[in-house]
């Protein structure tokens, strides 16, 4: 079981927690334009999922910016998404704002699809809890970090490595 914090205060994730080596769970959440997107709309990709709780604080700002900056080098084969629970308008706003591009945003505000099949719904908030995945083409789980105080940066490092161990 996974533990993690929010502002030092411990949260409950609902869900199944994800592991290494787990077929990706499916998942439907909500483009910026209202339509669904699942992870078959990316298959045969490899898949950097970033986790945020909202797009619109610091962290989780600078967490998107910094998978965008690193997605330009990583390839077509490579899809970065970033989920969070905030509306699909607020996403498209931040994305435009900043200048962010080659990151989709999706939303699962909606029935929080992707947070319970990843275990990372935080009960208390209604949010999602920071974290990383890296899906292979095949849709096998090959990284996973659940960053275990909400308001830390992930291991961007090791995320990205991650992903290029996998690109041919």
């Amino acid at each position: 079981m996974v533990n993690v914090t929010f502002k030092q205060n411990p949260v409950t994730l609902l869900g199944k927690e994800v592991t290494v080596g787990d077929k990706a769970p499916h998942f439907s959440v909500l483009s910026n334009n209202l339509q669904p997107v699942t992870l078959n709309d990316s298959k045969g990709k490899i898949r950097l999922i970033s986790v945020v709780p909202s797009i619109d604080t610091g962290v989780c700002s600078e967490q998107t910016r910094k998978f965008s900056q690193e997605a330009t080098s990583l390839g077509d084969d490579v899809e970065v998404l970033t989920i969070s629970v905030d509306l699909p308008f607020a996403q498209a706003r931040w994305g435009a704002s900043e200048g962010v591009s080659n990151v989709q945003t999706l939303s699962d505000h909606r029935d929080l699809s992707f947070g319970e099949a990843y275990g990372v719904v935080m009960k208390e908030f209604r949010l999602l809890a920071r974290s990383i995945f890296v899906v292979d083409k095949d849709d096998t789980v090959t990284y996973v970090e659940y960053v275990s105080e909400g308001t830390d940066h992930p291991d961007y490092e090791k995320a990205i490595a991650a992903v290029k161990e996998l690109i041919n």
